[in-house]
């Protein structure tokens, strides 16, 4: 299936023909792990910005790991060498596909999802980690996120730090707010 990474997990690079459950995936940690950080009408917003960014599958750059016992799709979360931060296919006001300066920009860590049923077992950081390390063998020192407030506490213990916060979707007076974090890696 994939390479080891946690016990009773493998990961391994996403293909086109993951899309739909990586899409399901999202779309129940969307609806289920903001829930505690945002209102109902923040979390529907979320979703006009936050999803599947088929250019990380197709660079080769986002990751998905199973549950070996199941074959359930348990997290996903990749890296990226161009200018977007944050947002999914649809979100096109956020893209920005211009390749990064190597060694002068600081890599993307994008579209970190874990499934509810799987949270608090490991699988961020260890998503986390797999992206800071291609990103790094691929020459980048830096690597940035944008944080939902529900991420923050990972990427704090992640070593990641504050950079701004922002509103990173406003519809109709809603509005979502987010935090671009960096470290060195």
């Amino acid at each position: 299936m994939g390479r080891p990474c946690l016990e009773g997990f493998s990961h391994r690079l996403a293909t086109e023909t993951d899309t739909d459950e990586i899409s399901a995936l999202m779309d129940a940690a969307i609806g289920n792990l903001l829930r505690g950080f945002l209102s109902p009408d923040q979390v529907a917003v979320s979703r006009s910005i936050m999803g599947l960014d088929r250019q990380l599958i197709a660079d080769g750059t986002y990751f998905v790991v199973h549950d070996t016992a199941s074959g359930r799709l348990a997290a996903c979360g990749g890296w990226s060498r161009r200018a977007t931060l944050y947002g999914g296919d649809h979100s096109t006001a956020q893209r920005n596909a211009v390749l990064l300066r190597i060694g002068a920009d600081a890599a993307r860590i994008r579209a970190m999802y874990t499934h509810p049923d799987f949270v608090r077992r490991g699988l961020g950081r260890h998503v986390l980690s797999v992206c800071e390390q291609a990103a790094h063998e691929a020459g980048f020192t830096r690597a940035e996120l944008m944080a939902t407030l529900a991420g923050e506490p990972l990427y704090r213990a992640c070593g990641y730090e504050e950079i701004e916060r922002i509103i990173s979707a406003s519809v109709d007076g809603v509005d979502v707010p987010g935090l671009r974090m960096g470290k060195s890696i």
